[in-house]
Order: C-alpha cells, then structure tokens, then sequence
C-alpha cells in the first residue's frame, strides 16, 4: 500500500492537491483512499475507485469519553459526580488529531491500493506524525506492560504500601491504547508512506519547506516531491507581475537545485480550483505504486581507529544555531528549530559517553566514546 502524507504552509493549496492526487491515482486505476479533514468538497464529482473519508473528531470523542465515563461509574458515583450526556459534550482540542491518528490506523486495515491523506499545516503536522510514538512512550513510562504480571499480587501490593494500587481496567485501557497507537505508527513508519510538500514558490515557502524537510528528517519521514503550487505563467510578466514571477523563478531555481526531478511545479489556474475538471488541468502527475528506496535512519559508523563510534541523522535544512543535544540515560533528545525528538540509543551506544557533535552536509554526526567500564575488553 502507498500512503501519501500532504501537508505545507497555510494557504498553500495542499487540500487541492491531494485531492487532484487521489483523483489521478483513482483514474490509473488503483482503489484509493482520500482522508481529508476539510469539509469543503473539491473533487465535485465520484470514481468508483475513489473512497473519501473525513474524520468526525465530535462524534468519536463523544463516544470515548461517555465509554469512560460508563467504566468508571463506580467512582464517580461514589464521588457523587453529575454524568454529562452525549448532547452536551464539544470536542477538545487535540481530538481532531486523534481522530486522524485513527482513520490513519484504519487505512492500515483496509484494501487500498494508494491513501492519500490531507494533513493539517506544517508543523502541526509534524506534531500528528509525532504523536504516536510520543505518547506509546508517555504510557510505557507511566504504566509499563511488565507491572502487568503482577495483577494477582495486586491486592497485597496495596496493603503492604498502604496505598490503592491501580485498577486492572486502567492497563487493560492502557494497552489497548498502546495497541491502537502501534497501528497508526506502523502506517505512519512503512516502507510505502512517504510525504509531500506543497508550497508557493517564494520567500516565505522556502522557509515553510526548509523548516518542514527539516522536522520530517527527523521524525525519520521521507519527503518523495515538492509541489510547487500555482506557478505564474511566463506571458503573464507585466508590469504589477514582473516582480511576482521574478521571485517565483529564483525560488523555483533553488528548489530544482536541492530536490532534482523531486520537485513538481503546477500551475496557477487564475481561481480556485473546483470539480474534476479543474484538479485535472493542474497536472498533477500519477503516484508511483512503489516508495522510493528507505534510507537507514541512524546511520552508525564503524569502531574506528581512534576508538570513536559515529551515529549519523540526516538533517537537510536545519541550522547549527538551532540544533540542541541532550544526553538523559539510555535516550538522547534532539532539538531542530520547533522541533524536538527523543531517540532511544542503540545498545552499543548505551554503553558509550558523547564526545561532541557536529553538524556538515545537512548531517548531525554524533560522536561517541566506549566506556572502559561498561564496554568488553579485548584480550
């Protein structure tokens, strides 16, 4: 399966160009799926092959928080709580991004040959991609599976500490949790998902691109195109365009410079695009049924000879003087501008200490010394 995550700067057309994508993708024949949170229907017609889904985040944080409320009754009912009912509950924020995560796990279940999904704007986006792997952690560290062997201890537990010990319905909703969360990740980290940008070529989409390419990398995404969207006609170079073109065509210089066949220009249709007709005449080219190649994320050099170990992270874009690195344990927390992630090292590293860092080539390298201590000694 081929999943299409698209996402870019506010305003840039992203909604439009998934759905011309998923379209393209539909009529090639490949059974499509198209997620998309925007209520405003851009394709104006239906394919047999084509699938539209747009989460509901109301209805499905209804659902969860009244099943919540219904397994704690006890409690509540013993704290003497007034119940909410379904008529009066508003979604949260961040349940819109559940709701993605979701219809993103559900994909994952389904027959689909190609998905195309409708991200927010960048870096929220970001901040979706990351959330799974973010919060399978958070619960991992607050209610670790291994406590769960202890369930038939649990009672004596409590008397020992003196203390209520946590009730079994609490890991059961853990793991199940856990659980839902792996399926949206293994979506998310699979070979076939790939991202692409969409941006008007200039000034401020350059660094909407930059920063994005930058945050992708090091959430281990893999960015496949750049669109770069409603493109200028050459004719029209007027007086009040000359200016506007100009700046497009240096921006557009410097994108086929870094990203090579990547980079995908569509044109500017003069008015929004609306219906089958006008997604068509953007051009918007079929999606291979096949990712690009995944490249090793880390990378880590051989013991070399001066007995430094090397862990390589591509960071295309980032700047030195945002870049941040943290050693805490076994983890190491690596901050790239707005955006932040924490790596588990690999058991070799775990037994080394940080020699320094530096960043060359859009590469963060890593270098590592071996504990004498901790590390086996060669006889």
């Amino acid at each position: 399966m081929r999943t299409l995550l698209f996402t870019g700067p506010g305003g840039s057309g992203r909604t439009t160009v998934a759905a011309a994508t998923a379209l393209c993708a539909a009529r090639e024949g490949h059974r499509t799926l198209l997620i998309s949170a925007d209520r405003v229907d851009t394709l104006g017609a239906e394919h047999a092959n084509l699938t539209v889904r747009r989460p509901s985040p109301g209805d499905e944080f209804r659902d969860d928080l009244l099943a919540l409320q219904n397994r704690a009754s006890s409690a509540l009912d013993l704290l003497g709580a007034g119940r909410l009912e379904g008529e009066e509950l508003t979604p949260l924020p961040g349940s819109e991004e559940l709701a993605l995560l979701r219809a993103l796990r559900d994909a994952g279940q389904g027959a689909y040959d190609t998905v195309v999904v409708d991200l927010p704007p960048a870096p929220r986006a970001l901040a979706v991609l990351a959330l799974p792997e973010q919060l399978c952690r958070y619960l991992r560290r607050l209610l670790p599976p291994e406590r769960q062997a202890a369930r038939a201890l649990r009672p004596m537990l409590g008397r020992m500490a003196g203390v209520p010990m946590p009730s079994a319905w609490l890991y059961e909703t853990a793991a199940r949790w856990d659980t839902e969360l792996a399926a949206a990740r293994a979506v998310i980290e699979a070979p076939g998902t790939t991202v692409r940008l969409v941006a008007e070529p200039g000034p401020a989409g350059a660094d909407a691109v930059r920063a994005a390419t930058t945050g992708l990398a090091l959430q281990g995404l893999r960015t496949d195109a750049v669109h770069a969207n409603r493109v200028l006609p050459d004719d029209a170079a007027g007086t009040w365009f000359a200016a506007l073109i100009a700046q497009q065509r240096k921006t557009l210089a410097e994108w086929q410079e870094t990203y090579g066949e990547s980079l995908v220009p569509l044109p500017h249709l003069g008015h929004d695009p609306r219906g089958a007709d006008d997604l068509a005449a953007l051009g918007v080219p079929a999606p291979a049924s096949a990712a690009p190649a995944p490249v090793e994320w880390p990378v880590i050099d051989a013991l070399a000879e001066d007995g430094v170990l090397t862990w390589h992270i591509p960071l295309p874009g980032a700047v030195r003087e945002e870049l941040g690195l943290i050693r805490r344990g076994d983890e190491l927390v690596v901050t790239a501008g707005l955006f932040r992630r924490i790596v588990p090292l690999p058991s070799a590293l775990r037994r080394c200490t940080v020699a320094g860092a530096g960043l060359r080539e859009g590469e963060l390298r890593v270098r590592f010394t071996p504990d004498p201590d901790l590390w086996p000694q060669a006889r």
